[in-house]
């Protein structure tokens, strides 16, 4: 029992994942994404309202950016206190290759894909399936008592 149960939540948290990452390229392709610590905490302040997701992106080696740190605690309280949907992801690699711009003209250019928001979402995202299954996977998680649910992009 203890072992399947652990499979089935990796599968699930595999599934959310793949979830996610579905939003996400909608969202770009529809320009309803947020991108940039800075950016989002800018585009919150202004329009709380405005957003229903709040992805926080950390690999390892981030691990000891104080700055960072303490802008994910802000953004998280935000969050919490605005009702806004949060997920924590590993995988910048993966998450860079998902949002790349196909059409960017300086690919040297690296952008700050700590923190992304789906944004002003038109009604068809807002629709969605796949962000409603984010929604509930991020409450359940808050019935858990796992505040800040944590899921790793995969290879592609």
């Amino acid at each position: 029992p203890i072992s399947s149960s652990l499979g089935s939540s990796s599968t699930r948290k595999k599934t959310i994942s793949q979830t996610l990452e579905h939003v996400l390229v909608t969202a770009h392709h529809q320009n309803c994404l947020t991108v940039g610590v800075y950016e989002s905490a800018k585009f919150l302040n202004e329009d709380p309202d405005g957003a229903v997701l709040c992805v926080l992106a950390l690999d390892e080696e981030d691990e000891d950016d104080a700055a960072l740190q303490i802008h994910f605690k802000l953004l998280q309280a935000f969050c919490y206190d605005n009702y806004l949907d949060i997920l924590r992801v590993t995988g910048m690699r993966q998450l860079a290759q998902l949002l790349e711009d196909t059409n960017t003209s300086n690919r040297n250019e690296s952008r700050d894909l700590h923190c992304i928001l789906v944004t002003n979402p038109s009604e068809q995202i807002l629709q969605c399936q796949a962000l409603q299954q984010l929604a509930k996977f991020c409450e359940e998680s808050r019935h858990r008592y796992e505040w800040l649910p944590h899921l790793e992009l995969q290879d592609r």
